[in-house]
């Protein structure tokens, strides 16, 4: 069963992607990319605003790749696996946050809760555009002024929330909770 999940579903790609999410934070992370705004205005965000893209399109890759024969006489469900993995996903990303920043950890989490909740009802790739169409929207309608002028925003744009808030943290984990067992059930259903 190690082979199957090296060699067919090559989970491997996952920990390169943090790797590679580290890379470009570091390098070019802080660079701004303009964003059209359309409450008014140009507005910027980072290019690690976007990094949470990279591992939803390595853990879509990797849910993507099965040979259901195999899968549906295999002793151990696979899905357990697929279970594991996706959890050491957002435990490995969250140690990549003490790096690149816990906001970006927070947001692959959110952006991987949402892709598998649109994997349920989608395929792969919809579920990978679903997590950058999400990542956009934050940007393009999800930014506001406070009553000094000040930059802020709305209630609903939680990718835009600073890295101290709790109540950020706490909506994705729950959504992380409730994504993983709809996307358990998808694939007990697929593979029996």
């Amino acid at each position: 069963m190690n082979r199957y999940v090296i060699t067919v579903r090559r989970w491997w790609t996952v920990p390169l992607a943090l790797v590679l999410l580290v890379l470009v934070s570091g390098t070019v992370g802080t660079s701004e990319v303009p964003i059209p705004s359309l409450t008014g205005g140009m507005a910027s965000a980072h290019v690690d605003y976007f990094t949470p893209v990279v591992i939803v399109i390595a853990v879509m890759y990797s849910l993507e790749r099965r040979l259901p024969s195999a899968e549906s006489t295999a002793v151990v469900p696979v899905h357990r696996f697929d279970q594991v993995a996706v959890i050491l996903t957002a435990v490995l990303a969250h140690g990549a946050g003490l790096v690149v920043g816990l906001d970006v950890a927070r947001n692959i989490t959110l952006v991987l809760a949402l892709a598998l909740l649109t994997w349920r009802l989608a395929n792969e790739a919809t579920a990978a555009a679903a997590g950058l169409l999400f990542l956009i929207l934050n940007l393009m309608l999800g930014r506001a002024y406070d009553g000094s002028g000040h930059a802020s925003h709305r209630w609903w744009a939680l990718a835009l929330y600073p890295a101290q808030s709790v109540g950020a943290w706490l909506v994705a984990a729950a959504l992380f909770a409730v994504a993983l067992t709809v996307s358990a059930t998808k694939r007990r259903g697929v593979s029996s």
